[in-house]
């Protein structure tokens, strides 16, 4: 890996992207290389530093997403679909490594993404807290341990401006527990109760969502039985774990061979 690894920031304006340009600053060896927001954004033109609270660093945010990813090592992406897709492609044609943190995307998507990975190392998560890609390590452990008459219910919250539901972090619990259990999560998914729902069908793994506040993510993993439940929980304070782990997951891309990665391969867990 060279000295000074040069990181773009896709979705500068973002909380996520002002959080990484935060948390890029204090991390020597480590360079912001551009800041991206949309055409038409009135951030464009303005001191990426300074919009996120820092003295000015002359690195103005700009529209030009095809010259700040050439000139960079390594892309870190929190925007929206449509604009991860376009991105993804240009990293591939590019040779620069992606980290993409987007939610909400399409399979279609995803599937952009698998083609780039081809091409290039991709990570791609819904979280980026370690604290969070244990946690679903330990819910599918527990899932595979605990008999079926336990139900498995998720719970998160988020700040009211969060636009999908459930998360991508409680979806990707939903998947790690689904796994535990030896099914699909498209088969077992209960994602809203309302009204007369009946008794609850075994086996499902239910989703509740809620939104309030300026919450970065709550989530809550419930195993219920007869006489005993069984919760595993993590709660963020701060959107900087999510930058300092898709910081690490962008060192960590350097200089690997293409590939579609996660947080578990940038950890070890599968080692």
């Amino acid at each position: 890996m060279a000295d000074t690894v040069n990181i773009a920031i896709l979705g500068a304006g973002g909380r996520m992207g002002r959080a990484l340009i935060r948390t890029l600053a204090d991390t020597p060896g480590r360079a912001m290389s551009a800041a991206v927001e949309h055409a038409g954004s009135p951030l464009i033109g303005q001191d990426a530093a300074v919009l996120a609270g820092l003295p000015p660093r002359r690195i103005a945010i700009t529209a030009d997403a095809a010259a700040a990813i050439a000139a960079s090592t390594v892309a870190i992406e929190f925007s929206t679909p449509s604009a991860t897709v376009k991105h993804a492609e240009l990293a591939a044609d590019n040779g620069v490594a992606y980290v993409v943190g987007t939610t909400g995307l399409a399979e279609a998507d995803e599937e952009v993404l698998r083609e780039a990975a081809q091409r290039i190392p991709v990570v791609y998560a819904a979280n980026y807290s370690i604290g969070m890609t244990l946690l679903a390590d330990l819910v599918q452990r527990a899932a595979a341990r605990l008999g079926s008459e336990f139900d498995i219910e998720i719970v998160e919250m988020h700040h009211r401006h969060k636009v999908d539901a459930p998360s991508g972090s409680a979806l990707a619990l939903g998947h790690a527990a689904a796994k535990g259990r030896g099914v699909a999560l498209d088969e077992v998914a209960v994602r809203g109760r309302d009204g007369v729902t009946r008794a609850r069908e075994p086996g499902t793994i239910g989703f509740a969502a809620l939104r309030g506040g300026d919450v970065p993510g709550d989530h809550t993993v419930i195993y219920a039985g007869d006489g005993e439940r069984l919760e595993l929980t993590h709660r963020a304070s701060s959107r900087d774990i999510f930058a300092r782990g898709a910081i690490r997951a962008a060192l960590w891309a350097v200089g690997m061979p293409a590939g579609l990665y996660n947080m578990r391969d940038v950890l070890g867990l599968d080692d």
